[in-house]
């Protein structure tokens, strides 16, 4: 699932677009960010800072952020919004075991920063008495099942959704996992800025040991063990790169051959365990199972007790006292570059969003999400999925009976749009405003159950993936769906009041990336229906193959930070949504009353809006340990080559600002990537 966008020889100067000219039709507030401009910069050479300069050389990181910019604005204004909503429940007055109670208590029980801070470590001491007493094998797949049962996916990743290869019916899907460090390659570089992460991490995994009654020396020497441990789980782990690939992840089993396979592991008891009743089950990387089955045996015990000791600490940390919150976070500095803790409402807020999601979704656009809101976006949608199928019509690399059979799985798109049309049901989840800990732990059992209960069932297709205050959308595969939550449909991205080239060029782009994840080369692998099935012509394969490899070579010359290099191989998916995001969008722009004439706002022709609109919502600045952790393990590409790239591939762009040979980001047409 990806949880994861013309008047000729006219060239804009700063000096025209500060102009401000009287627009030809009112307006009702600023939509374009003039004083960002970086008159220093031709739109040819840099059209990222051509439009956002300025705002780059000055922007600043609050300490307790990663990144600042047009995403974190929406963020910001959808948390300011959360916070009024809970505050306005959290008085003790509403209804016991209505939704307003119990986002309301759950809040208060995380703000009581008094008992959370008295009780230490208190919650998870049981969990420890239990990895303390581990004796082998079957003790730990028992403490691992029973901890999959509250939702803590330890050793391994476990999730339940629609198979693959019959999407019609969930099944139980099991994934690599077990470390503490983000992915496998932080285990086996050594260049600086990584060796600082991993001994951060180190530190504070030798912190953990202490604060739970291990000496200095005792603790270090847990620690390596840990290290050791997790290094040899990472040597099984596919890359990111690798994991890209909806074939190799999908090696559906009978249970019973895996429990000949992996004794150790013991796959029916350990299925029986966790609650999972089902006769085959999809194992993604198997090779990753077998190195967990030999190290349950090889891995001396004390090694395994210190490993799940540190991982009961770590999962719980966040909601213990701050000795262990501070320990924590000393860690996700060095990662994240983030200098300052978020205050403690934010986090509430955010695990309110985590752990009751649709509960508090609900009262979010309740306040603020209207059915004429969903009914403009629903027009957009509609809009570009006649530009899509147009763009289809026109293509000169695929044959006909290949270009029917993409069009059938367009117009089969699944469109959800501010919120699910049937809530959650939490009357399960029992919150009580003094106990923070048992209040997640019941939302950990509400929600595996939930999950649980799917296997060998058919596959809801009104299910959401993100709850509807996320700031996000995403296109999944197996339901064939393109999902927009309420959270993202806010300026810049989107306004109802706002100009057609406004909205096109903000989420009418963010639209058509969605859309082209249906086309991307994992989208591409599945049918109309969800299932992963080849629909392809022979003959088109490989010409599709050889614009994709022409993606990633273009994204393999981008840098950050002067010599880091993206990576094409991970990027590939998003790129192509980026690239053919742009096109459907402005294609559909065009079919609109404003994309068609040429009247001015704030000076601006149409087409130059619409560009503009779309460079200042990517605006994005990273601190510079984030940047390097994306580009590590983020499928999308940094802000600026998520402008460039798409825009210097698109001829449309090039007559809106008269691009010539010799500026940065002209490319011959002839060499312009053009796949949907």
């Amino acid at each position: 699932m990806k949880r994861s966008n013309f008047v000729v020889g006219s060239l804009i100067t700063i000096s025209a677009l500060t102009a401000c000219q009287t627009p030809d039709k009112p307006v009702a507030k600023s939509l374009i960010n003039f004083q960002y401009m970086d008159s220093a910069t031709k739109p040819g050479d840099n059209f990222y800072r051509f439009i956002n300069g300025k705002w780059q050389d000055t922007a600043t990181i609050p300490g307790t952020e990663t990144g600042v910019g047009g995403f974190l604005d929406v963020e910001n204004r959808k948390k300011d919004r959360l916070k009024e909503i809970v505050a306005s429940v959290a008085d003790g007055k509403q209804k016991d075991g209505s939704i307003e109670q119990k986002v309301g208590d759950f809040y208060l029980s995380g703000m009581d920063s008094t008992t959370i801070e008295g009780r230490g470590y208190d919650p998870v001491k049981p969990t420890l008495q239990q990895v303390f007493s581990l004796t082998g094998p079957k003790d730990i797949m028992k403490f691992v099942a029973e901890q999959h049962t509250l939702n803590n996916n330890f050793l391994f990743n476990q999730g339940f959704g629609a198979d693959d290869k019959n999407s019609s019916m969930n099944i139980a899907v099991y994934g690599q996992g077990g470390l503490g460090l983000p992915e496998r390659d932080y285990y086996f570089k050594t260049d600086a800025a990584t060796q600082n992460v991993v001994n951060a991490y180190k530190a504070f995994v030798s912190k953990a040991f202490e604060l739970t009654g291990d000496d200095s020396l005792t603790a270090n020497k847990k620690m390596n063990a840990v290290y050791d441990l997790e290094k040899k789980l990472a040597a099984s782990h596919r890359t990111a790169i690798e994991l890209r690939d909806p074939q190799s992840n999908y090696n559906k089993f009978a249970v019973k051959d895996l429990n000949k396979m992996e004794h150790a592991f013991a796959w029916e008891t350990t299925l029986a365990d966790m609650g999972v009743k089902t006769d085959s089950v999809n194992v993604q990387q198997p090779a990753f199972f077998k190195t967990v089955d030999q190290l349950l045996t090889s891995a001396p015990i004390d090694t395994w007790k210190a490993y799940f000791q540190f991982h009961v600490i770590e999962n719980a940390a966040p909601a213990l006292s701050s000795a262990f919150v501070n320990a924590r976070f000393a860690y996700v500095k060095a990662l994240t570059g983030q200098q300052a803790m978020k205050p403690r409402w934010e986090r509430m807020v955010r695990n309110l969003d985590g752990n009751l999601g649709e509960a508090l979704g609900e009262l979010y656009v309740k306040k603020y999400f209207t059915e004429a809101d969903k009914k403009r976006m629903l027009e957009l949608v509609n809009n570009l999925q006649i530009a899509f199928e147009n763009r289809i019509n026109k293509l000169d690399w695929m044959s006909d009976s290949t270009k029917a059979v993409a069009k059938e799985k367009l117009h089969a798109f699944l469109k959800k749009i501010g919120y699910p049309d049937k809530w959650r049901d939490y009357s399960k989840v029992n919150i009580d405003k003094s106990k923070y800990f048992e209040n997640l732990v019941s939302c950990g059992k509400n929600e595996y159950q939930y999950q649980l209960n799917k296997v060998g069932k058919p596959v809801d297709r009104t299910e959401w993936a993100m709850t509807p205050p996320t700031v996000n959308a995403y296109y999944n595969p197996t339901f064939n769906e393109i999902v927009f939550p309420a959270g993202i449909l806010q300026f810049p991205f989107f306004d109802p009041q706002a100009d057609d080239a406004i909205n096109y060029g903000g989420i009418g782009m963010v639209i058509g990336h969605e859309m082209t994840h249906g086309f991307d080369d994992q989208g591409a692998q599945y049918d109309k229906d969800g299932n992963m099935r080849n629909w392809w012509k022979k003959v088109d394969a490989p010409k599709f193959k050889a614009k994709a490899d022409l993606v990633n070579t273009l994204y393999d010359s981008f840098t950050i930070q002067d010599t880091i290099h993206l990576q094409g191989k991970l990027t590939t998916g998003e790129n192509m949504a980026d690239i053919g995001g742009i096109a459907i969008a402005y294609d559909a722009f065009k079919l609109t009353k404003q994309g068609k004439d040429t009247v001015r706002i704030d000076g601006l022709r149409p087409d130059e809006r619409f560009f503009v609109s779309f460079a200042q919502c990517w605006r994005f600045k990273l601190k510079p340990e984030s940047e390097r952790m994306y580009v590590n393990i983020d499928p999308h590409s940094p802000s600026m080559y998520r402008v460039n790239g798409p825009l210097m591939n698109f001829t449309p762009f090039y007559t809106t600002f008269n691009l010539q040979p010799g500026e940065k980001m002209f490319v011959p047409e002839d060499k312009r990537i053009n796949i949907w």
